[in-house]
């Protein structure tokens, strides 16, 4: 006998039908003779719909009562498939993160999971119950409730799947797979049999919206086998994501993903000295901001002073605002720019390492497109640009035809974005 993991997305369990169909393919893994973890997000747009709820309450509501909200959906999903599956005649039963035992920081709206006690649902398995845990919540010192960020869900299957040393754990939402891209965006999309924890981490952090990117960097660390699977086509075995030593690299770049969702500042006119970089970066950390690309340019013979560039996420432009002139006094800069119509474009492929010509072919492609890159940044097996968001659908198209990733036609395309 084994152990199985399973998470199930919000589509998955938007409604009683598709909660009962769910129920079936539970019981279908139960059938083989495994022990079975569920963990469920909340229902549809459940969260959606208590952020907006919460935001008709008060613009500025605190952390701590947020996290007392919409930790609320999970448990509304988690109790109504435990019902199914006592009702289809398979003993099953439902837990909070605060009754699993799952610890995180004391760190509200985006915690990290520290520890998982384990006790509990041992004993529940050992009863012969199929256990549905709720996602993306756990609890802090003084059992004070956590979320663990939007898209956690994932990340606790995964933090359970290592804590119990599962066999396997399946993620199932809406698609099949993963794809070189988002297959509601491009139809003739591919999908991948496999892809390696490395790409899926780096996909996943450009604007993939397959899996969050902790459960990716959680089953890397752990080894933890995980696919990628649809809850609609439950027989599909979706994508395997695997150590990269185990994959065939047969072409440079395995997927391209969009992201919308940053904005870029400039912090202009900044002393070149040092000191002044970590003045800045150590007071937006303190806000709890996060930076992804960062750019300073060369220094002025002029006047000694350069430019810092930088790119957070939209939903961070507050408390930014909330800092800026404190950025300027501490840095004496001339003023800060902020460039809100851009997109961040990636190819990801762990087969560009000792392959040299891949990003002057990217940036080959863009310059025939007409298309002006605004800041650049470079990993290993990432290249990402940052353009002008009209630009993104011409930049993805042309950069999926030219590293064959798939045959499709401008024609093709539908939607503002491409996704992986």
């Amino acid at each position: 006998m084994g152990l199985i993991v399973q998470k199930y997305g919000g589509t998955s369990v938007a409604d009683s039908e598709k909660i009962k169909n769910v129920a079936r393919a539970i019981i279908k893994e139960k059938n083989n003779g495994n022990d079975v973890i569920v963990v469920v997000s909340a229902m549809g747009h459940t969260t959606d719909k208590l952020i907006k709820l919460a935001g008709e309450i008060t613009s500025h509501p605190t952390e701590r009562e947020m996290d007392m909200l919409l930790s609320t959906g999970e448990q509304v999903s988690m109790s109504l498939l435990a019902m199914a599956l006592n009702d289809m005649g398979y003993k099953a039963i439902s837990l909070t993160g605060l009754q699993v035992g799952i610890k995180t920081e004391n760190c509200h709206m985006n915690a990290r999971i520290v520890d998982i006690d384990t006790v509990r649902v041992k004993q529940h398995l050992k009863e012969g119950n199929i256990v549905i845990v709720a996602g993306f919540q756990g609890v802090c010192e003084g059992n004070e409730i956590t979320t663990l960020g939007r898209g956690g869900s994932d990340t606790t299957a995964v933090a359970l799947a290592c804590a119990f040393r599962a066999d396997r754990c399946d993620i199932y939402s809406d698609v099949e797979g993963v794809y070189t891209f988002d297959p509601r965006v491009v139809k003739t999309a591919k999908k991948l049999d496999k892809i390696s924890y490395d790409e899926m981490l780096e996909l996943a952090r450009v604007g993939a919206n397959v899996l969050h990117p902790r459960s990716v960097e959680t089953a890397k660390l752990f080894n933890v086998p995980m696919r990628v699977r649809s809850s609609f086509k439950t027989d599909d075995l979706g994508t395997l994501i695997i150590g990269v030593k185990e994959m065939e690299l047969i072409k440079p770049v395995t997927g391209l993903a969009c992201d919308s969702s940053q904005i870029r500042i400039v912090i202009c006119d900044v002393e070149d000295k040092p000191g002044n970089a970590a003045k800045l970066f150590n007071l937006l950390a303190s806000k709890n901001l996060s930076v992804d690309m960062i750019i300073q340019s060369y220094a002025r013979s002029s006047n000694n002073t350069n430019d810092i560039a930088f790119t957070i996420t939209k939903a961070d432009k507050e408390k930014f605002d909330e800092v800026s002139d404190e950025i300027l006094n501490i840095l004496n800069a001339s003023n800060i720019h902020i460039d809100e119509d851009i997109v961040k474009v990636s190819a990801v492929g762990a087969g560009m390492i000792d392959r040299p010509g891949i990003a002057a072919k990217m940036f080959d492609v863009l310059a025939k497109e007409k298309i002006n890159i605004k800041m650049i940044s470079t990993s290993e097996i990432k290249i990402s640009v940052l353009v002008e968001k009209q630009y993104a659908n011409q930049a993805a198209i042309a950069l999926c035809k030219a590293f064959e990733l798939d045959g499709a036609d401008v024609a093709d395309v539908k939607g503002d974005l491409p996704v992986v």
